[in-house]
């Protein structure tokens, strides 16, 4: 005997799906960056002589901004730039600062939004004169997490669904099974799915002003936000989403309506109107997706965009149609004809080639190379997704040997819907008309309902009539029971329907986790992106190095004053090239009047209070006149160093002076 889905093991199934997908919702953190930054001026670390008039940052892409987008704030968190980010040139944006900054750290913090629709965000900070402490915290903001950032990632995944079960469920029955417009557990998927999609666009329309920039619940109804969600790429994607929604509505309404009323002969005229209108509001659909995510920027959008249309409709036939032929196979109580499941196979072996030839182009613009597969973080969730797809495949195979079995078996649906009415025939001992068993009273009831009126003088009489009316309608409507039922049992009882229908349930269990797995993917940086941005910055790096290298570097200067006679003096420092690892130190120590002083001795020592590293002493030798040297000076890691110099003027008059210096 075949098993059916009962509701404990949906509630199984259920639960299985949250749990791999919250998984990999939690696997995925905040959304990760789409835009990278690539270069910054001032830059990451370093300490400038001169106040700059304005901060300007470098993205890999072209991002949106608005007017917090590019934020300064002062060592005390005061915000310093004035007037909105504007695009300088190409990838470039800079925010105008207040002239006369005083010395000290500065913050810069950024959010902006990449061309993918994705938010990301950072900071950094730089030093006018020295170093200082500040009271704003420099961590790399997140953006993308949260409940917000959660419940955003959900409504993508419910949105996709539904999109998957409506086109294909209506693509199924059009296509393959049309008889499939009067069954009621097919159309309550179709419905289900337009409902899913409805919903789940509604919600990431709220989301969105909260998801793209503060992340909190209380910003999710803010009109504000929503007017400002409204002008974006991604906010007209969404509005267009609903609109042709609408246009979906009217699709499934003709289908499980007019449609389903007409005989075969009348729907051919109809079936090809509705196959037009509904491939025209389906592609619209999945162009709503692929106008403002990953198709919609970067390498040859022109051709990307109508490849990811083309690739969502195939995956939608495909998968939808599988969802469609499940609920057929276990709840539908119409027979399902093996040509209605050989026609599905038919086209979902078209969707499966274009998925993969579609997704081969993909997968070459998002990568750009073979070492991406496992260097990104991209490129490993799409060998999961190839993994999974692979999988799907191989079950898909041994359905459609299934289907092969069926189709060539002698045993037909009408044979067997036959041998249901003669084996019911036989077990009730009697030979009822076909009324009867569609649960029509008996010509033995409706004879018996005679006597009784013949007799309705004496109220016995009637009374006895009644009662045997009724007792004749309840059994032929336990008879119309026990035939479906026997009908079914006999007709899921052939091995090769009851493989085909596992196989069925297994290839819409993968595609469970292989839609969790491509919804996280969306989400994630393309491998391209990720490298052109590590490369741009190990570009930016080297320069940054090579700069510091032939400009000398550090060099720090200060007065000290021992208390005894002719005590008075300057100490300068140069450090080069001021980084991680060797270094080179100079220490040149001057009378006031700026003349070489020669003193008995000069003493340096490095401290990084933040990692508790130090004091590192040096010793420099001496060299000339007023003039010491070390070479191989070691600086362990980068960080904001506490440079001391201890300077001793005579057996007894010392000074220690000191000043902080971002080295590395």
């Amino acid at each position: 005997m075949t098993p059916t889905i009962t509701p404990r093991r949906t509630r199984t199934l259920v639960l299985l799906f949250l749990a791999v997908f919250g998984a990999l919702l939690a696997g995925a953190g905040p959304a990760s960056a789409h835009a990278a930054l690539t270069g910054s001026d001032p830059s990451q670390g370093v300490v400038v002589d001169k106040a700059p008039t304005e901060v300007a940052l470098t993205f890999s892409e072209k991002v949106a901004t608005s007017s917090d987008s590019l934020r300064v704030l002062d060592p005390k968190g005061k915000r310093v730039d004035t007037g909105k980010p504007t695009e300088t040139s190409g990838t470039t944006y800079a925010v105008p600062l207040h002239s006369g900054l005083p010395d000290g750290t500065y913050t810069v913090s950024w959010q902006v939004v990449s061309a993918d629709s994705h938010p990301v965000a950072g900071a950094f900070t730089f030093s006018i004169g020295a170093p200082s402490t500040t009271t704003v915290s420099v961590s790399d903001e997140t953006v993308g997490g949260g409940i917000v950032g959660w419940l955003y990632g959900f409504g993508r995944y419910m949105s996709y669904a539904g999109f998957i079960l409506m086109v294909g469920g209506g693509a199924f029955v059009l296509a393959c099974w049309q008889r499939g417009a009067g069954v009621r557990p097919v159309q309550r998927l179709v419905v289900s799915g337009w409902l899913t999609i409805t919903a789940s666009t509604l919600l990431l329309l709220l989301l969105r002003g909260s998801y793209t920039s503060s992340g909190k619940v209380g910003a999710i109804f803010d009109l504000n936000l929503l007017g400002q969600v409204l002008q974006t790429k991604t906010g007209a994607a969404l509005i267009s989403r609903l609109l042709l929604l609408a246009a979906a509505a009217l699709f499934i309404a003709v289908l499980f309506g007019a449609y389903e009323k007409r005989e075969d002969e009348e729907k051919r005229d109809l079936t090809f109107g509705l196959a037009i209108g509904g491939s025209v509001v389906a592609a619209g659909l999945a162009a709503s997706w692929a106008m403002a995510e990953h198709a919609s920027t970067g390498l040859q959008p022109g051709i990307a965009m109508p490849v990811d249309v083309l690739h969502l409709l195939a995956v939608a036939t495909w998968l939808g149609g599988l969802c469609a032929l499940l609920v057929a196979l276990y709840r539908s109580q119409t027979p399902l004809e093996v040509s209605a499941v050989r026609r599905f196979s038919q086209v979902a072996f078209g969707s499966v080639v274009a998925v993969v030839a579609t997704g081969v182009y993909q997968s070459w613009r998002q990568l750009g190379s073979w070492a991406a597969f496992t260097d990104t973080g991209y490129g490993q969730l799409l060998l999961v997704k190839i993994g999974l797809v692979a999988v799907l495949v191989g079950i898909a195979f041994i359905s459609r040997r299934w289907t092969g079995q069926l189709a060539g078996t002698a045993v037909t649906d009408t044979d067997t819907n036959t041998d249901a009415d003669t084996a019911e025939e036989g077990v009730l001992g009697e030979k009822e008309p076909a009324a009867a068993r569609a649960g029509a009273p008996s010509a033995k009831a409706t004879a018996t309902a005679g006597k009784g009126a013949k007799g309705a003088d004496s109220g016995s009489g009637g009374a006895k009539a009644a009662a045997g009316s009724k007792r004749a309608a309840q059994l032929a409507r336990q008879k119309a029971a026990v035939a479906t039922a026997r009908q079914k049992r006999q007709r899921d009882a052939d091995p090769r329907r009851f493989g085909l229908r596992r196989s069925v349930l297994a290839e819409a269990g993968v595609a469970v986790v292989l839609l969790a797995v491509t919804t996280v993917l969306t989400q994630t940086e393309p491998g391209r992106t990720e490298e052109d941005a590590k490369a741009a910055n190990a570009a930016s790096s080297s320069s940054s190095s090579a700069s510091d290298s032939s400009s000398g570097a550090l060099t720090l200067t200060m007065s000290f004053d021992t208390g005894g006679t002719d005590g008075k003096g300057v100490a300068s420092v140069d450090f080069d090239p001021a980084r991680v690892g060797g270094n080179e130190m100079h220490v040149y120590v001057t009378r006031p009047n700026g003349r070489a002083f020669d003193i008995p001795e000069v003493k340096v020592a490095f401290t990084l209070e933040a990692k508790k590293i130090g004091p590192l002493p040096v010793v420099p030798d001496h060299v000339a006149t007023g003039h010491w040297a070390a070479s191989g000076v070691q600086i362990p890691m980068a960080g904001d160093w506490k440079v001391a110099v201890t300077v001793r003027t005579s057996d007894i008059d010392q000074v220690t002076v000191s000043k902080n210096a971002q080295i590395g």
